[in-house]
Formats: C-alpha cells, structure tokens, sequence
C-alpha cells in the first residue's frame, strides 16, 4: 500500500515524537508498503546540512523523506506559526497525492486535519488521524487559548476533522471518552497506545559511561527525560519546590534532562529559588538514552492535574521499559495513575502534595528492595503489552483494514 505520513517532526529532531515516527515507518516499510514521509526541518538544523533550503527529500530505511522549512521560534507564537507554515506546505503537497494514497496524519497541530479533509475531498483518499494530543483542549486548559471567537472556530475545526477522517488513532481510553462526548462515532476510534522499543531501552547497570561522565554515580537521582510541555510544567514546577524542601540532603540530585516550550519558565523558578540539588542538562544523542536512564534511581512521570484526562505521556512506557520505579506525578483518576497503580511500578501522587512527594522519595530512598520490585514490574509490564512489534503490528492491521 502507498502511505504518505504527514508528521511535523521527525528524526534527526530530538523527543519522543520524531522516534516513533521514525520506527514506525521502518516498521511499515519492512511489511512491504511504500512509504512517504512529509516533515519538517529539525529544529537544530543550524547545525545540519538542510539550512539553505526550503525543502529536500532523502532516502533512509526503505522510504523516502520530503523536509520542508518552518520557523524555529520558541513560546507558543512560534510554535503556533510554525504549525501553520507546515499546514501551508501540506497543502501544496496535495497535489503529489495519488489516488490509492493512505494519508496518516499526527496531530497535533489540528490544522493539519484540514489538509486531510481537503485531500479527500479533492482526490477521495482514506484519511487517518493519530492524535496525540487533545486540542483545541489542551491549549485552552492551558490558558494559550482563551479569545472566546477562536475557541468557538477552532472547536468548529476539531468537528470537521474528526468527522472526514475515516479513521481515529487515540492513545487512551480517556482521549476515545473526550472524543465520543464531542459526537465521534464510536466506529471511528481506535484505542492504540504508544510503544516502547525494549530491546534498546532495557535494564543496565547504575553505573555506566554516562553516570560517570555527568558524575551521578554518588548521588540518589531522580530523573525526568523528555519535553518540558504544556502538560506538565506546573507539575515540574512542584517538582523544584520539592528540591526544595530536601535542599539539606546532599546525597539527593534531581535531574532534568530535555528541551521544550516552558523549560526557560523552568529554568527561571529554580535559579530564583537557587537550588544546590537541580540540575538541567540538554537532551543527549538517542543512543545514549537507555544508559541516562540507568543512571536514575527514580524516573519521574509529571502530568498536570487538569490535562491527565487530555494527556497520556508516552515516556511511561519508555521508562518502564528501562527497568526503574516511576513516581507519578497526576491525578488518581486519570488513566497514567491506573497503569502506575495496577502494575506496582511505582507509586502516584497529585502533582500539588509537594510534602507527600518529599516523603515519597524519602522512603524509596531507604528501601533497595521496593525499587528493585518495581522495577522488575515495569519492565514485565512493557513487555507484555507495549512492546514495539506488538503495537507496531496493530498499526499495520488497521492500516490494512481500510482496503
């Protein structure tokens, strides 16, 4: 089958985003589907050889790449300019769309899905949606949205986009309830989560070439690795206040490791509170990932209470692949508690009880083996059901079942 992936960003780009994308056109590609890729220039390509062009294409791993040039600005202006360049060269690419083409989209951003309902319109393609992200939602919860006349167009927008589309990829049970309570019929949706590849991301040693090298051997580490988002800054922020409260404890190091849209805000709170036991540190290159998280004694799992019904972070499975207890930071009802609760790979407490986290970490602190057992619970539980091949393998069947 012919599958064009429409994704704003895509490897050598740095997150979780750019990884699954890239895995799972490898994937569809190895099955024999010819693949396509409509992405962006990576964000850091002033040091890439992309710089002096508007777009380029490639061949790696089977399929081909077509990269076009948006802005890099940071805050959410930026962001949301470079949403819509990317939505513009979309629309222009539709007239490469052929006729027997499958379109996968990944939302965000909800723009795109008007080139889904475009290119259906105009060439009668099957149109699928990954949504990732819950919007307008998530930017309203947010308070990034909040002008009354673009709530109203853009919740009109989501409609539309939900209803052409043939196809709805959620990552959760509560995205698929979001969805049904706005009238998606419930024939469209497909609960898939997100996937961890557990034969790169596994259990190894705390002592590593990276703990060594960042001098985290010594010290009890707990770490959060991915973007700082929409989703969870305020949970991070609480995360600095319990940083904190354990000031006097030297042997206790929290590690922030990532790039994002409110890491400067981040950055910000703890240089106020100029605290000795933070440290932030850029993302490292992807091949070093599974030994940075060997180098934690805790990983962290930050949700912001009001967006755990819109938000289901996808480094929970990664984490747990990596073999480490996860204290989760959400609310006890969203469905990132549940998992945490259900598998006793860590433990889960609302973001606000800052003394309740303080204590958390205390007692895991003092206790090898109940780390050590929810440890091994993470790691079993991945590997039962969020395992690469599996999730991967479901992608393709329902991909296939629109012939």
């Amino acid at each position: 089958m012919n599958i064009k992936i429409y994704t704003m960003y895509f490897v050598p780009e740095f997150g979780s985003a750019p990884i699954l994308m890239n895995e799972l056109a490898t994937y569809l590609a190895s099955r024999g589907h010819n693949i396509k890729i409509i992405t962006t220039f990576s964000r850091q390509r002033k040091e890439s050889n992309y710089k002096r062009f508007s777009f380029t294409t490639e061949q790696r791993d089977g399929f081909s790449i077509t990269r076009f040039w948006t802005v890099a600005w940071p805050g959410p202006l930026g962001r949301l300019l470079a949403w819509n360049i990317y939505v513009f060269w979309c629309m222009l690419d539709i007239f490469s769309v052929r006729k027997d083409d499958i379109l996968f989209l990944r939302l965000p951003p909800l723009q795109l899905g008007l080139f889904g309902i475009l290119a259906k319109k105009i060439r009668r393609i099957k149109v699928i949606l990954d949504v990732q992200d819950i919007h307008p939602d998530l930017a309203i919860e947010s308070h990034i949205l909040n002008n009354p006349l673009l709530i109203r167009i853009s919740k009109v927008l989501e409609k539309l986009v939900y209803k052409s589309a043939d196809l709805i990829i959620v990552i959760s049970e509560g995205f698929k309830k979001n969805l049904l309570n706005k009238g998606v019929p419930p024939g469209k949706i497909r609960v898939v989560p997100n996937w961890a590849d557990t034969g790169f991301l596994r259990e190894l040693p705390r002592n590593n070439h990276i703990s060594e090298k960042f001098s985290l051997g010594n010290k009890f580490v707990i770490m959060y690795s991915g973007t700082v988002s929409l989703s969870n800054f305020l949970s991070l922020e609480r995360i600095l206040e319990v940083a904190d409260l354990l000031r006097d404890n030297p042997d206790i190091l929290f590690v922030i490791v990532g790039e994002g849209l409110k890491k400067e805000s981040l950055l910000k709170k703890a240089n106020k509170l100029n605290l000795p036991n933070v440290r932030f540190m850029p993302f490292l290159p992807y091949d070093d990932l599974p030994y940075l998280l060997a180098s934690s004694d805790i990983l962290l799992v930050p949700l912001d209470t009001d967006k755990a019904e819109i938000s289901v972070p996808s480094k929970l499975y990664s984490f747990m692949a990596a073999g480490r207890p996860i204290l989760c930071m959400a609310n006890r009802e969203s469905e990132t508690a549940r998992i945490v609760g259900e598998t006793n790979c860590g433990v889960c407490v609302t973001p606000e009880d800052v003394s309740r986290i303080k204590d958390i970490i205390q007692e895991l602190k003092n206790s090898d083996e109940t780390r050590k057992s929810m440890a091994r619970s993470a790691r079993a539980y991945v590997l039962d059901n969020f395992s690469k091949e599996k999730i991967l393998k479901i992608h393709d069947d329902l991909i296939l079942s629109l012939q």
